[in-house]
C-alpha cells in the first residue's frame, strides 16, 4: 500500500481501478446515453472540485500566507509550488467548462441555458459566472502570474502590478464562485 500511495500516478489509477470496479460491482450499468451523460457529469463535477478547490486554497491558505512567510522561503512557493498549483488550475479550469458544456449538449439544453431561457435559467447564470471564471484564469490570472512569479521577465514595478491584479481577479473569482456553485446545483434540486 506504501507504494501505491507514495506516487501520486499509482494513486489516481488505483482510484480510476476502484471507480471501475463499483461500476462493474454494481452490475446492470446501461451503457446508454443516459449513463453517458451521468460519466461526462462525474468529470465535470471532478474537475470542477479540482479548480475550485485550487481557488479557494489560493485565497484562503497561500494568499494570507505570503506575508508570514520568511523572504528566504519565498522562492519555494513562487518557484516551485505556485507555478505548479496554478497548471493544475488553469487546465481544472477548462476541463470543467468543456465537460460543461459537452453536458449540456448532450442533454439538448445548451442554447436553452446559455439565453438563460426557463426552465434551465439557474444553470444558464452558473455556466455564465464559470465561463467568466475561466476566462479570468486563462486571459487574466495566468498571465499576470506569469509576470509575477518571474516565468516572464517583467520591471519590478509591473511585476507587483502583475501580482496585484492577479490577486484582485483572483479574489473576483472566489466572489463569483459561491454564486455559481448555488445556481449548478439549484437547477437540479429546486433552489431557484
Amino acid at each position: 500500500m506504501g507504494a501505491i500511495l507514495q506516487s501520486l500516478g499509482r494513486t489516481i489509477a488505483v482510484s480510476v481501478v476502484l471507480v471501475v470496479l463499483l461500476v462493474v460491482l454494481a452490475g446492470n450499468v446501461p451503457f446508454n446515453h443516459a449513463w453517458g451523460a451521468f460519466v461526462m457529469r462525474w468529470l465535470h463535477v471532478a474537475s470542477g472540485v479540482m479548480w475550485i478547490g485550487l481557488l479557494w486554497y489560493f485565497n484562503f491558505v497561500q494568499i494570507p500566507s505570503m506575508p508570514k512567510i520568511p523572504d528566504e522561503q519565498k522562492p519555494a512557493i513562487g518557484k516551485v509550488i505556485a507555478p505548479e498549483a496554478l497548471f493544475w488550475f488553469r487546465w481544472a479550469a477548462l476541463a470543467t467548462v468543456v465537460t460543461g458544456l459537452l453536458l449540456e449538449a448532450m442533454a439538448g439544453n445548451i442554447v436553452t441555458a446559455l439565453t438563460l431561457q426557463p426552465p434551465m435559467r439557474a444553470i444558464g447564470i452558473g455556466m455564465w459566472l464559470g465561463l467568466i471564471m475561466a476566462f479570468n484564469v486563462w486571459f487574466i490570472i495566468w498571465p499576470n502570474q506569469k509576470k509575477a512569479l518571474g516565468i516572464v521577465t517583467v520591471p519590478p514595478e509591473e511585476k507587483a502590478k502583475a501580482a496585484r491584479l492577479a490577486m484582485l481577479i483572483s479574489r473576483t473569482n472566489t466572489m463569483l464562485s459561491l454564486p455559481m456553485l448555488y445556481c449548478m446545483v439549484a437547477q437540479s434540486h429546486g433552489g431557484l
